[in-house]
C-alpha cells in the first residue's frame, strides 16, 4: 500500500454535493470572435443537448474577445431569451485569456468550454464531466487521437496536430495524446490553484494548463470523441504554430529551473483512512528506492568509464578518486531532482557539499578495496580491480542512499507560509488550503492568493469574489465591461488572436 500521502494544497477529491436551488453544476463557455453566423445556433443545439441528456443544472457562458460583427448583439439576444445563457464581454482578443476570466468568475464547481462550430459531437459531454462530478478526475479531455475515436479531418490539420502532439512528448515529457481538441472541463477547486499559474492568454492556454496539471500530479481524463473538421475554421494556422512552439521552450524553461510552485497543486493520496495512518513507515520509500537504483545503476557505469579512461594515464587510486569525484557530483544532482523530487537552484550548493561528504565515503571504502587487492596482489588484472570496485560501490551505494534520505534530503513536511505578492498583486492573507498557509513565496516562485485570484493575480475583472454565487446575476455582465487587466501581456497591442 502507498504511504507517501502528503495533504498538498488540494483537499481530497470527492463526489460533488447535490447543488442548491438555482446554482448549476455545470459551467459550459463557448468563447467567440465574430462569429454572428454560427453563435446562434450552436448555442440553441447546445442547450437543447443539456435539457435533454445532462442531469444536473448547467449554464452556457457565450465569452466575447471583442467581436466587431453582431457577435454581440446575438449573444444579448440569447442571454435574455434563455434563462440558462449568460455572455461575457471582453474588449481583448485570446481565448485562453477569455476561459481564465470567465472560469475565475465561475460558481459552477464542473467548467467546460467548447469551440463554437461544435465540431466534437455532443454525447461525449457526459462522459467528460462525469469523473470530475464524481471526484474521480482533476481535468477532462477529449481525445481526437484515442484508437476508438473518429475524426473527419484534411490530411493537413491531422499531420500538424500529430506533429505537435509529438513535439509535446519528446519536450516536455506529456503523456495526454491531443492538447489542443475544443473540448476541455475542470473542476472549479482545480482551477482556482491551476489558472495563477498559467502565462499563456491564446490558443496556448490548454496545452500550459494540461502540462502543469500533469507535472504537478492531477488526474487527466480522456475520453475519445467523435470530431468534424471545420473547412470555414479562422485560426491562422502557421502564427498559432509558432506561438505554441515560444510556449513549449517558455514552459519547459521554467519546469527545467523548478520555478513553477506545483506542490500548491499536490493532493492527498486516496480517500482510504489506511492510507494516512500508516505512522511507521517513511512515505515514498519505494519509490525513492526505485529512483535511487536507476540513478545508481547509471552513475556506477559512468564511474566505471571514467576509472577505465583515468586509468590509462594514471595510478589505480588517482583513477578511482578522479572518477569517484565526478560521478559523485552528477550523482547527486540526479538525486536531488529524480528520486527526492527537490526542485530549483535554492540549497543546491549545500546538497552539493553534503553530497561530497558522502562521496569521501564511499571513497574510503573503495580505496580501501583497492589497497587491500594491492596488498593481496602486487599486480592484479583490471577485471580483478573492476570486481573489487562493483562490491565495494554496493556496500557504498546502501550507505549512500541512508544518509542522501536521513541527511543530506531528508523528508521535511512542515507547513509553508507565503507573504509574497501575487504577480505583482498584493500580498496574501494567509488563507488556509488544506493545511497549509500561504503568506509568501516558496520554490523559487510566485505566490498567490487563491480565494480571490480573478481580483488580485490578474486585474480587476469586474467587483467578483471567485466565491460569489452572485457572480452570474444581472450585474454581471455591466461588470464585465469594467475589465482592467494588470499584466503586461494582456494589454499588448501586438496580440493577434
Amino acid at each position: 500500500m502507498r504511504t507517501d500521502s502528503s495533504p498538498g494544497t488540494l483537499p481530497a477529491r470527492e463526489h460533488l454535493p447535490a447543488a442548491t436551488a438555482g446554482t448549476p453544476v455545470l459551467d459550459v463557455v463557448i468563447p467567440v470572435y465574430n462569429e454572428e453566423k454560427d453563435l446562434q445556433p450552436c448555442v440553441r443545439r447546445l442547450h437543447d443537448h443539456l435539457a435533454r441528456t445532462f442531469p444536473y443544472p448547467f449554464r452556457i457562458t457565450i465569452a466575447d474577445n471583442a467581436s466587431t460583427d453582431a457577435t454581440p448583439m446575438v449573444a444579448r439576444r440569447l442571454a435574455d431569451r434563455i434563462p440558462e445563457v449568460t455572455s461575457f464581454r471582453l474588449e481583448q482578443k485570446g481565448r485562453g485569456r477569455a476561459l481564465r476570466t470567465v472560469w475565475s468568475a465561475s460558481d459552477a464547481p464542473v467548467l467546460a468550454y467548447m469551440d463554437v462550430d461544435l465540431s466534437t459531437d455532443l454525447n461525449a459531454l457526459l462522459p467528460l464531466v462525469a469523473p470530475l462530478i464524481s471526484g474521480h478526475s482533476d481535468l477532462a479531455i477529449g481525445s481526437r487521437l484515442a484508437r476508438s475515436s473518429r475524426v473527419v479531418r484534411g490530411p493537413k490539420r491531422e499531420f500538424i496536430s500529430r506533429a505537435y502532439n509529438l513535439i509535446l512528448r519528446g519536450s516536455l515529457q506529456a503523456r495526454f495524446s491531443d492538447a489542443q481538441c475544443g473540448f476541455k472541463a475542470i473542476r472549479r477547486d482545480v482551477a482556482q490553484v491551476l489558472l495563477p499559474l498559467v502565462e499563456d492568454t491564446g490558443w496556448f492556454f490548454d496545452t500550459e494548463m494540461l502540462v502543469l496539471a500533469e507535472r504537478a500530479g492531477l488526474r487527466i481524463h480522456e475520453v475519445p470523441v467523435d470530431w468534424v473538421d471545420d473547412p470555414d475554421s479562422t485560426v491562422h494556422i502557421v502564427k498559432t504554430a509558432t506561438d505554441d512552439l515560444r510556449g513549449v521552450w517558455r514552459v519547459g524553461r521554467a519546469l527545467a529551473t523548478g520555478s513553477l510552485p506545483l506542490d500548491r497543486l499536490t493532493r492527498p493520496f486516496g480517500d482510504d483512512p489506511r492510507d494516512r495512518d500508516l505512522t511507521d513507515v517513511p512515505g515514498g520509500l519505494a519509490r525513492q528506492l526505485v529512483g535511487f537504483c536507476v540513478v545508481g545503476a547509471l552513475s556506477t557505469l559512468f564511474y566505471l568509464l571514467l576509472y577505465s579512461g583515468f586509468r590509462l594515464f594514471a595510478g589505480s587510486q588517482t583513477a578511482n578518486a578522479l572518477a569517484l569525484l565526478v560521478s559523485a557530483v552528477a550523482n547527486t544532482a540526479a538525486n536531488r531532482r529524480l528520486t527526492f523530487g527537490v526542485r530549483g537552484r535554492s540549497g543546491a550548493v549545500r546538497h552539493q557539499a553534503q553530497g561530497l561528504v558522502v562521496f569521501g565515503i564511499g571513497l574510503a571504502l573503495t580505496s580501501g578495496s583497492l589497497a587491500a587487492l594491492d596488498a593481496a596482489n602486487s599486480d592484479p588484472a583490471h577485471s580483478t580491480e573492476l570486481a573489487v570496485l562493483i562490491a565495494a560501490n554496493l556496500a557504498a551505494t546502501v550507505l549512500r542512499f541512508l544518509l542522501f534520505r536521513a541527511w543530506v534530503f531528508p523528508d521535511r513536511r512542515e507547513p509553508t507560509t507565503y507573504d509574497g505578492p501575487a504577480h505583482g498583486g498584493p500580498a496574501h492573507d494567509g488563507t488556509v488550503h488544506g493545511g497549509t498557509a500561504y503568506d509568501g513565496p516558496a520554490q523559487d516562485g510566485p505566490a498567490h492568493d487563491h480565494m480571490t485570484f480573478a481580483t488580485k493575480a490578474y486585474g480587476t475583472y469586474g467587483t467578483h469574489n471567485t466565491h460569489d454565487s452572485r457572480a452570474f446575476d444581472g450585474t454581471w455582465r455591466d461588470a464585465t465591461l469594467r475589465l482592467s487587466p494588470v499584466r503586461p501581456h494582456d494589454t499588448d497591442p501586438g496580440d493577434a488572436r
